[in-house]
């Protein structure tokens, strides 16, 4: 849990400052569930530069509670919480300064996003909260303010927090929870992930990730492996410390994630994972009468085929449907073995390409259509998907028929852009099984919003 915040001053000597407005945004990771936000009576005069910055005069805080009368709340919302800042630094500082005029030894773990930014977004020219947040295309409000700066704050540590690819962030949130004596009973555990959709990483006391899945409902999946009696369920029971989450709205993103991360941290309990998983592949072939075939065989790393499975029987029902879809014939497809006319033929369900009813222009053409459509050959494209809230959508973007990442946008954001939407890029690795997880779900998913880039 996070506790964002910013904070307004007086200005004046190193110390000697006070504070004139505080904001603070509690934050599990995925959304805000508390906040607290309050002008504060410094009792002392603000330095004139100060009031053209912020807008914020002696006047205005005559009547605002004092410190001591928020410290209390402060302290709530902040408990148990790593606190998170745009140069955190300074508003530590601050914070434990005025705790220490009560009497108070106020202590905590701190997250800078200036150090944050840098590590994780590197191309930056600047680093001030407002040039970055431009930058990334984060909407921003009520700049110099603590409220417009800590909400700004929290979207950027979000992003960040999804470019994260090596959970160094979240790492050292579960270390810190776990130090701070939260029980691992797995009831409550469960009770801190919601049924929604996204990744799900179970994590050791030392941080460290022993499992990593995705799910349209997070919550029913993990409390089927508190519930299971396989060998892998009762370890996990038994080695489980915390249960993190990221929600993603979009499946397709979850399955990405899952396949990229589980490659990045290779959790002891993912070993089946950490290798290819699409073992099945479909071939296009020329057959000796001129008719394209497809041909399902085991995965030929030294061939290029048109879409992959994970199993045989996905690979079987797949190719119905596309035989089906595409209108072309069970003997070309594999799946009806014979010299003469196939079975589909005899019921009326095939327009006879098998006995030369259809030319091979007219079939090959039909082939042509889903080898085109299954494949991202040099293909430059967006595909939109539903977001983490009503008000966002996600997007995926394929680039030079390459897998670059995803990110997640207002709703009226403009993503017809490229080199834009690629500066808020989540950049992820492109492999096959990446282009699979992609191929199969456009597949299963014939509607999606796609944008195409020329």
């Amino acid at each position: 849990m996070y506790a964002i915040l910013d904070i307004e001053t007086t200005g004046g000597q190193y110390n000697e400052e006070g504070i004139t407005e505080i904001a603070i945004y509690k934050y599990d990771g995925t959304q805000i569930v508390d906040q607290f936000i309050s002008l504060v009576n410094p009792e002392k005069p603000i330095q004139p530069f100060v009031v053209k910055l912020t807008g914020i005069n002696n006047a205005m805080l005559r009547s605002a509670p004092k410190f001591h009368e928020v410290a209390k709340r402060i302290i709530e919302i902040t408990q148990d919480c790593i606190l998170v800042a745009h140069n955190a630094e300074f508003d530590y500082r601050i914070l434990r300064t005025e705790f220490r005029r009560l009497g108070y030894p106020f202590e905590s773990k701190t997250i800078c996003t200036v150090e944050l930014s840098k590590l994780l977004l590197p191309e930056q020219e600047s680093y001030s909260l407002g040039k970055l947040v431009r930058a990334m295309g984060i909407p921003m409000a009520d700049r110099h303010r603590a409220n417009g700066d800590a909400l700004a704050t929290t979207k950027l540590f979000q992003l960040l927090l999804d470019k994260d690819i090596e959970k160094n962030i979240v790492k050292e949130a579960v270390k810190n929870i776990v130090e701070k004596g939260v029980s691992a009973n797995l009831a409550i555990l469960l009770d801190q992930v919601p049924s929604k959709t996204g990744v799900y990483y179970m994590h050791r006391k030392d941080g460290s990730i022993l499992y990593i899945g995705k799910s349209k409902n997070i919550k029913k999946r993990v409390n089927q492996h508190f519930t299971g009696i396989t060998n892998k369920s009762k370890k996990l029971q038994l080695e489980v410390a915390e249960v993190r989450y990221e929600e993603t709205g979009s499946e397709l993103i979850a399955l990405l994630k899952e396949s990229d991360e589980i490659k990045v941290h290779k959790p002891i309990h993912n070993r089946s994972q950490r290798k290819s998983l699409f073992q099945w592949a479909l071939y296009p072939e020329q057959h000796p009468d001129g008719y394209l075939r497809l041909s399902l065989q085991k995965t030929d790393y030294r061939k290029k085929e048109i879409t992959s499975f994970t199993t045989i029987q996905e690979a079987k029902n797949a190719l119905f449907r596309i035989t089906a879809h595409y209108k072309l014939c069970q003997k070309y497809t594999g799946l009806y073995e014979t010299k003469a006319h196939c079975f589909q033929y005899t019921i009326s369900e095939c327009d006879g390409a098998c006995i030369g009813k259809v030319t091979p222009d007219i079939y090959n053409d039909r082939v042509a259509n889903f080898i085109a459509k299954n494949n991202f050959h040099s293909k430059t494209f967006a595909i939109v998907d539903r977001g983490r809230k009503t008000s966002e959508r996600s997007v995926v973007l394929i680039e030079n028929g390459m897998y670059k990442g995803y990110a997640f946008v207002d709703l009226n954001y403009q993503m017809t852009n490229l080199d834009i939407l690629k500066t808020i890029l989540v950049p992820m690795q492109n492999n096959r099984d990446t282009q699979t997880i992609i191929q199969g779900y456009v597949r299963r998913n014939p509607n999606m919003k796609i944008i195409s880039f020329s």
